[in-house]
């Protein structure tokens, strides 16, 4: 054997490419190395995640087992409740060892994790089923959220004062939900919210989550909010079923002066309603006084936290201040406590940050908050493409999933920019399933790369509808083909017969591109029609070329192709 002529595994050596961590595809097809992510650690601190650049802030030791309720007392390997304990929550029943109904559906979801995985990972805190009790019994499907499972889409919804109403909002969850949303989030400002809310829960089947301190608002300034108010606020949402919160109480009294430099100061709402409260008293974050009383709520119902970050930065030159990670450390200290307290936790993060800067906030949340389960928006990487930040902030998400991110919050075409309507949730959604399935696929998660690959043999053997059946949005991708070229062949109208790479490769017989009898498609024109006519593409009519109105050769011919290539199948 010449040099030139060494084995795969020679050639790969001679590059120094570094070995590979989990394969993302279930049968380990293709010539890749798979995914050069770190090896798969389920039931550790790093489960799936990327390799640390240098500097990076190593994993916290700790998890929610470090932070029991005091009343348990540790036998032996076990913890054990006092008398006469009911579990409620799905953290209370993980740390049983008990698996539930909801264990049970996450783990029928997520093929490559068992129950028992499941369930030690909510028991750890490193993943968190968002099901409120109210909304598992109204149609409520299970779904989990960790590093452990794949990586989640939330597409956040909800009436402003001056636009959309309840009906509106209720569409357009469904929506989000056909174009991949996994959670939803209710941030209604106008409108009837309470009506809104409750839409919005008993119509989904997804996860619910809201920002319950806009309901405290309502018909009265922010500087009247007291603690009567915020727990009866947290209370009835929850027995509507709303299944997370987002609650800013790590937004300190002593964090304000930490902002005044910045170039947009405070961009969350709840952020910026509570600094004028605590402003306003000269007192500290009612919300992180009343820490206690408001996880007794959430436990009564099982409702998850999502700790809001009320300090994220709204442009690139406020990101990774002292601010935001003052504010983040807090947020690991409420995560501790709302542990102690039985209670499931994920941890909001950044907004707008510099790529370079994303995975030192990725992996600075991983060790203050113990692992629990972050949950980003975005975040952007630049601040100059208002119309296009589902594109900015996707590139970003991408990122924010690779380094760490559990869950992340979509960013639609209006963002910055005005309420969104339907397409802005389709582009936003579609944005964010591709930015969680590259970091899913990089990361070596067992079996996310096997629709990837029969995508491909479904390319390379020139089989279009096969094609357009595993493709996210097959109609699109089949109106886009018709719209150059309204009939199936073995080319496309971007290369065209005889410079098609593809239709070169399967035809070159020491190669196996294109030939898996399963995916064999017969002859190559095909009539597109009816896929044609439900996507509204060239509607009622075959194009002037197509096979079923003309032979072979005069359907080449009018297609600008030589007669009689060789290899072309009529």
């Amino acid at each position: 054997m010449s040099a030139r002529e060494a084995s795969a595994a020679e050639v790969l050596a001679r590059f120094g490419l570094p070995p590979a961590g989990g394969h993302p595809s279930t049968l380990r097809q293709g010539t890749g190395p798979g995914s050069l992510a770190r090896p798969a650690d389920v039931g550790g601190p790093l489960a799936y995640s990327s390799p640390d650049s240098p500097g990076m802030p190593a994993p916290s030791g700790r998890t929610a087992w470090d932070f029991m309720p005091q009343d348990w007392r540790r036998v032996g390997a076990r913890w054990e409740p006092p008398e006469g304990f009911t579990p409620i929550t799905q953290l209370d029943h993980a740390r049983l060892g008990r698996v539930t109904p909801a264990m049970r559906r996450v783990a029928e979801r997520e093929p490559h994790l068992s129950p028992e995985a499941v369930r030690d990972e909510v028991a750890a805190g490193r993943m968190v089923i968002p099901a409120n009790l109210h909304h598992l019994g109204r149609g409520l499907d299970p779904m989990a959220i960790g590093r452990a499972s794949r990586t989640k889409v939330n597409a956040n919804l909800g009436a402003s004062p001056v636009s959309s109403g309840t009906a509106t909002e209720v569409e357009k969850m469904r929506w989000a939900v056909r174009w991949g949303a996994d959670t939803v989030m209710d941030l209604s400002t106008g409108g009837d919210l309470d009506a809104t809310r409750q839409a919005i829960v008993d119509a989904a089947p997804v996860p619910v989550g809201t920002v319950p301190i806009y309901s405290m608002i309502v018909g009265s300034p922010i500087e009247a909010l007291d603690e009567r108010r915020v727990l009866a606020t947290l209370e009835h949402q929850a027995r509507q079923g709303v299944d997370y919160f987002t609650v800013h109480a790590g937004t300190l009294r002593e964090h304000l002066p930490l902002v005044r430099g910045r170039l947009i100061g405070i961009v969350s709402r709840g952020g910026a309603l509570l600094a004028r409260w605590m402003l306003h008293h000269g007192r500290q974050n009612l919300l992180y006084t009343l820490w206690d009383e408001v996880c007794e709520v959430l436990h009564r119902h099982d409702v998850t936290f999502s700790i809001g970050d009320g300090l994220r930065p709204g442009g690139l030159a406020d990101a990774t201040d002292a601010a935001q990670l003052s504010e983040l450390e807090v947020l690991g200290e409420l995560t501790e406590r709302a542990w102690r307290k039985g209670v499931q936790v994920m941890v909001e993060g950044p907004g707008h940050v510099p790529f370079d800067q994303i995975e030192f906030n990725m992996k600075l949340e991983r060790r203050l908050c113990h692992g629990a389960p972050f949950y980003v928006l975005g975040p952007l990487v630049t601040d100059v493409f208002p119309g296009y930040d589902h594109i900015t902030s996707c590139i970003g998400a991408t990122a924010a999933a690779w380094h760490g991110a559990a869950m992340l919050c979509y960013v639609t075409p209006k963002e910055h920019l005005g309420l969104p309507g339907m397409d802005d949730v389709k582009a936003g959604c579609v944005a964010y399933r591709i930015a969680a399935h590259a970091a899913d696929v990089a990361l070596g998660i067992p079996g996310t790369r096997d629709r990837d690959d029969e995508l491909t043999k479904a390319r390379a053997a020139l089989n279009w509808q096969r094609h357009f059946d595993l493709a996210f949005d097959p109609e699109l991708a089949r109106a886009y083909h018709d719209e150059g070229l309204p009939v199936d062949t073995d080319f496309c109208a971007m290369c065209g017969h005889d410079w098609c790479s593809v239709r070169i490769s399967k035809e070159i017989a020491e190669f196996a591109s294109g030939k898996d009898a399963a995916y064999a498609t017969g002859p190559a024109r095909r009539s597109a029609e009816r896929v044609r006519e439900r996507v509204g593409a060239f509607p009622g009519r075959r194009g002037a070329c197509h096979s079923d109105l003309v032979d072979a050769e005069a359907a080449r011919s009018m297609q600008g192709e030589a007669p009689g290539v060789p290899g072309f199948d009529g």
